[in-house]
């Protein structure tokens, strides 16, 4: 239950920052779209790193069912774990988004109507999801992974043509905000099914790449 707690609570602090710092830029930025998506990009990646360096040590700091099921198919995680953690990270997103919401005086219940559906994007979510399971088992549990996991995020929203959700749990609760980072909930199963080609790819490859790694 405190692992949980913890994939619950970075989660919700995770998806607040990313909608926060979307509604919060797209404000100040006069229209600015590049500016507003470098604000989005930069807060989203430093609060990553933060909420690793608080989390890992509890559990993990996943805040990702797909990286939970790429640890629990690499057998570096218990199996009976994926179910809890994906739940809590789903019910954490949502939890984020709505105080986001209600941060910046937003109406807490939306549905996006931002289109995220061509071809370019869902490979964009494969590469997205591919490279961040790529850093994350390259480096073990080195203390490299917080800062690793923020500046490769901070660099995906920028060579992606997704801006790298990277994240199911991340698509769905971003699919209630219609906002600078919404997506529409109608695109959301095509990001999620390429978040998921992405880990059958990235797990056999990562394994005779990099072997296991020992974790905490």
């Amino acid at each position: 239950m405190r692992r949980a707690a913890a994939e619950a609570l970075g989660t919700a602090f995770l998806l607040a920052a990313i909608v926060g710092s979307g509604i919060m830029a797209q404000r100040l930025s006069g229209g600015n779209a590049a500016l507003a998506l470098l604000c989005n990009a930069i807060a989203t990646g430093a609060i990553l790193v933060v909420l690793i360096w608080i989390f890992g040590p509890i559990s993990g700091a996943h805040f990702n069912p797909a990286v939970t099921l790429a640890f629990s198919l690499r057998r570096e995680a218990a199996w009976r774990e994926f179910v809890p953690y994906a739940a809590a990270q789903v019910a954490g997103a949502i939890a984020g988004v709505l105080i986001a919401h209600a941060m910046f005086g937003e109406p807490i219940w939306q549905l996006s109507t931002t289109a995220r559906d061509t071809s370019g994007q869902w490979i964009s979510e494969i590469v997205a999801t591919f490279g961040l399971l790529l850093t994350i088992f390259a480096l073990g549990s080195t203390d490299r992974v917080p800062l690793a996991v923020g500046l490769y995020i901070t660099a995906a929203y920028w060579f992606t043509a997704s801006t790298s959700f990277a994240n199911p749990a991340v698509t769905l609760a971003r699919a209630l905000s219609d906002s600078f980072a919404g997506i529409a909930p109608a695109s959301a199963p095509g990001f999620i099914a390429a978040q998921f080609i992405g880990v059958a790819m990235a797990v056999p490859f990562t394994a005779w790449l990099f072997g296991k790694r020992e974790r905490q």
